[in-house]
């Protein structure tokens, strides 16, 4: 795997520890102030998720140079 592509797993799998961390505050007792900034920062993060995702299918289709 070139190093690219590790390092942008890397950063996907970090953010999916972060949007979890903000899925908890969502699931717990609506607090309005708590919700509302945990609700932003998650689809921000989701946002975030789909564009490496979208990076590292294309990484994955680029042929490895020798």
């Amino acid at each position: 795997m070139s190093e690219r592509l590790e390092t942008l797993k890397k950063a996907r799998d970090r953010m999916i520890e972060d949007r979890d961390a903000h899925a908890k505050v969502l699931a717990a007792p609506f607090v309005r102030d708590t919700a509302e900034r945990a609700r932003n920062k998650f689809v921000e993060i989701q946002a975030l998720i789909d564009a490496l995702d979208r990076a590292i299918s294309g990484e994955s289709l680029v042929p490895v140079k020798n």
